[in-house]
């Protein structure tokens, strides 16, 4: 048996790195899942199987209805609800427009609060559920030399947005919590891990000395998923070799 048997979860942006990792976690340990990206494909070649997918863009305007009740309907409500759905675009302040600023806080924040605010009203009527936002060390330090203001932002914004939910929702029944990769082997950093340039300034800068792999998020997940974590509310739980400990 699984430590997640009979629980139904959302997993956002699932169609690769730590998303479709998640998934396939969760589906391991006996949960129902309702799985969503943008890619249509490559979601349902990344979903375990028996698992639901919607393909979608989570801005859209009614995107966080649609999923809500699309696992109303499929799998009986969310115990469960991990937002990992987000995008980077590194470029110096100088070059970033408006309009990059604000999709960044729209994709990687604004869609994170409304799926949760959705989410956590059914999790509040049976006073019971785990939200788990995916944000970043990039949302406690500066991200420079690897420039990135809308990013940063959106990612500090999911930090203490973490926090807020999880005391509002303390003595509901609904934890909140949020873990924070530092530097992941995943599509969003082909461009730096694995190049000589990328290995040597994440070998300088983290005292393990290495970039992470996906199934070393494992652990927190799946703690943060189960009962396991039952008296754990509020907490950013730092998966980064130790950068953030320097």
């Amino acid at each position: 048996m699984g430590v997640l048997d009979g629980k139904s979860a959302i997993v956002t942006g699932s169609a690769r790195g730590i998303g479709r990792a998640t998934a396939e976690l969760l589906a391991a340990e006996g949960a129902r899942l309702l799985l969503v990206a943008r890619d249509r494909d490559g979601l349902a070649e990344a979903a375990p199987r028996g698992a639901e997918i919607l393909a979608g863009d989570v801005t859209a305007p009614d995107a966080g209805e649609r999923l809500v009740a699309a696992c109303g309907e499929r799998l009986g409500g969310i115990d469960v609800l991990v937002n990992n759905a987000g995008i980077a675009d590194p470029k110096p302040i100088e070059q970033e427009t408006l309009d990059d600023f604000m999709r960044m806080i729209e994709i990687n924040l604004v869609s994170a609060w409304h799926l949760s605010k959705l989410a956590g009203v059914g999790m509040v009527e049976r006073r019971s559920g785990s939200i788990i936002n995916i944000a970043s060390i990039i949302g406690v330090v500066a991200a420079t030399p690897i420039k990135q203001t809308g990013y940063t932002a959106a990612k500090g914004g999911m930090v203490n947005l973490t926090r807020e939910m999880a005391v509002q929702w303390a003595r509901k029944g609904v934890r909140v919590n949020a873990i924070c990769p530092g530097w992941f082997e995943t599509e969003m950093t082909d461009d730096l891990v694995g190049t000589e340039k990328g290995d040597a300034f994440i070998s300088d800068n983290t005292p393990q000395q290495r970039a992470g792999q996906v199934h070393e998020l494992d652990g927190p997940v799946l703690l943060l998923a189960s009962d396991a974590s039952s008296f754990m509310t509020g907490a950013i739980v730092m998966v980064d070799g130790g950068w953030t400990a320097r």
